[in-house]
């Protein structure tokens, strides 16, 4: 039993850097003080851990597509906030806004959603949970 802990905790140090790589700083990625809105097609809707991910397919003014992912919070802070694995659907024409990636790639980090009905999808960023 002792040599199992001894080895356990021998292993520990080379576990933790991977885990601590896996997960990301919001402020690394994402610029706290610029919001961006853009309205777009759902393609996919991941509903997983760590974070969840909508693709949307975005209409420029010149009218060329552009493929934009929106990183939101994991499941169960989704869950807490009104949302569900089939929230969103494939077709699916959805507004969201939220903070841009830093390196200006067609990133974003969900602040909130709404319908093309004008409807919240979930209790938006700041808000209170449901």
């Amino acid at each position: 039993m002792r040599g199992k802990t001894i080895l356990a905790a021998m292993a520990a140090p080379f576990l933790t850097p991977c885990a601590a790589v896996a997960h990301h700083s919001f402020a690394a990625f994402f610029d706290p003080s610029k919001i961006v809105t853009i309205t777009g097609t759902v393609t996919q809707f991941a509903f997983t851990n760590p974070h969840g991910m909508i693709v949307l397919n975005v209409k420029a003014t010149n009218g060329s597509v552009q493929e934009w992912r929106v990183e939101t919070n994991a499941p169960v802070v989704l869950m807490r906030r009104g949302w569900s694995r089939d929230v969103l659907k494939a077709g699916e024409t959805i507004t969201v806004d939220g903070w841009p990636s830093r390196d200006g790639k067609p990133w974003l980090r969900l602040r909130s959603a709404k319908r093309a009905d004008g409807s919240s999808i979930g209790v938006p960023f700041g808000q209170s949970d449901v």
